[in-house]
Order: C-alpha cells, then structure tokens, then sequence
C-alpha cells in the first residue's frame, strides 16, 4: 500500500544511482529514482510581475505531459489530478493557467498567505462544470465561492525539491487555519501494479486520475520531465471548425463535429454528445475538450469522443 509522505525527503546523490529517502509515518521509506532524465528541464522564460490589470502571470506554471505506458513510478511521489481549474496564486493575486484574473470574492482573497502557491480551484469530483461556470460568473456567486476549496500541490517561489516544497504545504495550511485551503496529499508508490492499483481506486471513487511529480525535481516551469499525468483516458484540446449533419435518428441534428486538434490534425467527433449537444452544438470556432485511447501510425486520436466545450482563459 502507498504510504503518506509527511516529513522533509531529502535526496541523496550516490556515483552510479540516485536515491531519496523519506520519513514517512514513523518508518523510513527508500525508493530508487528510475533513470537517468536526459537533459535539463525544459522550461518557459520567467515573466516579470506585473500589476493587477495584467493577462500575464507573474510565474509560469509547470505542465503535466502524458505518463507513457508501462512507465516505472519509482522515484516519483502521486497525487490525486483534481478536475478542477487551475489556479495561481502570486502573492497578491490570484490567475487562471494562462495569465487572466480570477475574479474571486475579497474575503477569499484576503484568506491566502502571503506565499506563492499553485493549485486547482476544486468543488468536488465529477463538478467542473460547475465550478468552471462559478469562478466566470458575473457578478460572484458568493454562495458558490464558499463551497469552494483550494486544493494546493506546489510552492512556486520555493527552492529545494519537489519532496521538500510538497513536506512544508501541510504546515503552511494549517498555520492558515482555512478548511478551504487544502494541501494535496502526496504518496510513493513502491511499483507499477501499485500504481495501477491507486488509479483504481481514485477513478472508482469519481476521480479523474493521477499525477506524478519527480520527488527531487527542481522548481522548474513549462512542459518538463518532472511532472505526468496518469488517466485511463488521454484527454484534449481542439477547435470546431463545422457541424456534420446526423442520419437515422439524429437527423436535423448533429451528426459529428469536424475539429483541427491542437497538433493539427483533423477529424471527426461523433460520439459523446448528449441530446441536447446535438440541438445546440459548441459553435464553429468554439474550442472544445475530447478523449480518446492512443494514437493512429499517422498520429490521429483513436476513438475520440466529445468531453465538453474548453473553458476561455
């Protein structure tokens, strides 16, 4: 079984191997890193801080890639992935991904420390279009806003590793005194049936899957090799580019969405659509989200189906 990883990891370079070690829940847990990363991290020009008027955010955010088949969790501490918004918090602020104001409530705002943070806005499992429309709303829904938590996995102007930042957000929590200000629980997992095992378990529960981080990775930003996303489904973005119409019983309606991804390629999104998507489908231009299993030789998604429409940051 997984075991909570609650006091300082410490990495511990030795000629030929790295390892780190972690007190953790009274015992000593070791775990070796599995190989070698090549390269440095690849990661995005710092952004200055602006003011409060600005789209940018004064860090950049590091991006999960896809956790690749039978990759080998060792060296690796696990979350669960929240579906939720992603939020950034800067000290004065607090951004969407892409660098836009969060219109949150004063009385939220004036809750967070003074310590840069990363995390996800989250109401729940299974409730992000509810909370994606909450947090856009205009005006606040003060009611919604106090449902909401801030489920924090990442100290942003921090130095040392990932163990060592993760150890210190459940103390920087509880010093808060805010049940909504959550530190996310980080796990070592001892190998990939165990891991296997913990995605069970979260998508069982409602859950949208995992996420893995380096244990000595760096503070680093942009798509790096730290950071992975484990999903029993790949998920992505796209834009609507026309409406096919429906047969047989969906005639009138919509029969599928052509849609150019974000790699560029083109296809068509046929399945996933309720009844009332097929009546009122995302509109041609709109971005949308989607699913699907692997990839064809010419590098299309197989069995894309329709998630919903992407959240305009």
């Amino acid at each position: 079984m997984p075991i909570a990883l609650n006091r300082t990891v410490q990495p511990l370079i030795k000629p030929g191997r790295r390892q780190f070690c972690a007190t953790a829940l009274g015992a000593w847990l070791c775990s070796p890193v599995a190989g070698q990363v090549a390269g440095q991290a690849a990661s995005l020009a710092d952004i200055p801080a602006g003011n409060s008027s600005s789209n940018r955010p004064s860090f950049t955010p590091l991006l999960a890639r896809e956790w690749p088949v039978h990759g080998d969790p060792a060296g690796f501490l696990v979350s669960e992935k929240f579906d939720g918004v992603r939020a950034l918090w800067d000290g004065q602020s607090l951004r969407f991904r892409s660098g836009r104001l969060i219109s949150a409530p004063a009385w939220f705002i004036a809750r967070l420390p003074a310590q840069p943070l990363d995390g996800e806005l989250w109401l729940g499992r299974g409730r992000f279009e509810v909370l994606s429309g909450l947090v856009r709303r205009q005006p606040l829904d003060d009611a919604g806003w106090q449902a909401l938590q801030y489920q924090v996995f990442e100290l942003p102007a921090a130095g040392g590793s990932f163990a060592e930042r993760a150890a210190t957000l459940p103390s920087l929590c509880a010093q808060v005194g805010w049940p909504a200000l959550q530190a996310v629980a980080q796990q070592a997992v001892a190998s990939r049936a165990a891991l296997q095992q913990r995605l069970d378990e979260v998508v069982a529960g409602g859950g949208e899957g995992l996420v893995l981080h380096q244990a000595d990775a760096p503070q680093a930003s942009g798509r790096s090799p730290w950071l992975w996303k484990h999903k029993p489904l790949h998920d992505a973005e796209a834009q609507v580019l026309a409406h096919l119409p429906g047969q047989g019983r969906y005639a009138g309606q919509l029969g599928a969405l052509r849609v150019r991804a974000d790699t560029g390629k083109l296809l068509a999104i046929g399945t996933g659509f309720s009844d009332a998507d097929r009546q009122q489908p995302p509109a041609i231009g709109q971005r949308i989200t989607f699913t699907y299993r692997g990839l064809t030789a010419g590098g299309v998604p197989r069995f894309a189906s329709y998630l919903r429409t992407a959240p305009a940051e």
